[in-house]
């Protein structure tokens, strides 16, 4: 194998004849401690292993080397730090006011609003803002024109604190489901839509005549 004789990944990171430190402790390409050897021996040693020497702690006293395949050593380091960016995401408490009246388009971008929020992880905080004579209607209405709200939401979640009384009126705070898809908003952030109204009789016999003279205009009778 052709080894590259300097090259500094992302300006951190030396190998072979880039490295300066004139001692170094070395671990072996099979994680066993060498010692601490000179950079002639520790080179020798990772050229008989058909490796690279890679200095993976230059500010240790002496500087720590690792024996084993570039290739390799970047891509688990890139693996690492991919997950240790995952692991340091900062989940925030956001929050969303509504008003009894709302209206859909203001509906809409709200629910899109906490769908985004919930996907990024974080938890989110609806507050059903009451002001004058909303104060004092029934806490059972008011609950439940909170739920209809919370029912357009696109995205799965979970009841973090089940909706209470609040200084401002009443709230709930909201977790995503672990592993939840979300669905399409232009579908899920539509206002619940009324029962459908009953055909009056007159529709069914209209609607059945016609049936009638379709069938017989086949010439089936």
């Amino acid at each position: 194998m052709q080894k590259p004789q300097s090259y500094s990944y992302k300006a951190k990171t030396r190998i072979n004849h880039a490295i300066h430190a004139k001692e170094l402790r070395v671990v072996g390409a099979l994680g066993e401690n060498l010692g601490v050897l000179s950079l002639e021996d520790a080179l020798k040693a990772a050229d008989e292993a058909n490796l690279d020497l890679i200095e993976i702690s230059p500010n240790a006293k002496p500087p720590v080397a690792k024996i084993m395949d570039f290739g390799k050593y970047r891509y688990d380091t890139g693996r690492k730090a991919s997950e240790m960016k995952a692991k340091s995401h900062v989940t925030e408490t956001k929050s969303v006011q509504v008003k009894i009246g709302t209206g859909e388009h203001d509906q809409q971008l709200k629910v899109k609003r906490i769908s985004e929020w919930l996907e990024e992880g974080h938890r989110v905080k609806v507050d059903l803002f009451l002001w004058g004579r909303y104060k004092y209607m029934d806490p059972a209405f008011l609950k439940e024109r909170l739920d209809r709200f919370l029912k357009i939401i696109p995205t799965e979640y979970k009841i973090a604190d089940e909706i209470k009384k609040s200084p401002k009126g009443f709230t709930t705070t909201l977790e995503r489901m672990p592993g939840t898809k979300v669905q399409k908003l232009k579908d899920a952030a539509k206002p619940i839509a009324p029962e459908p109204k009953k055909a009056p009789a007159h529709g069914s016999q209209q609607s059945k005549k016609k049936d009638l003279d379709a069938f017989l205009e086949g010439g089936m009778v």
